[in-house]
């Protein structure tokens, strides 16, 4: 779905990277380099990022309310 606001455990704010996370790692770049470049220094925080599963384009479809 989409990346959480907070991190679970520490409760620092990381959804505004996610745009920048995503890009840069998806043009090749190293992900462990891009979250320090970010400020993502601890391991609780890098779990959110690495561990997120992107499945907003496959829920969206089924999330239109149907008329009976």
């Amino acid at each position: 779905m989409l990346i959480p606001v907070r991190c679970f455990s520490c409760g620092k704010v990381i959804a505004h990277l996610w745009d920048q996370y995503d890009e840069r790692t998806k043009a090749g770049e190293d992900a462990a380099e891009v979250l320090t470049d970010l400020g993502i220094e601890l391991y609780c925080c890098r779990r959110m990022f690495v561990s997120h599963v992107d499945l907003i384009d496959d829920i969206a479809p089924f999330s239109v309310a149907r008329e009976i």
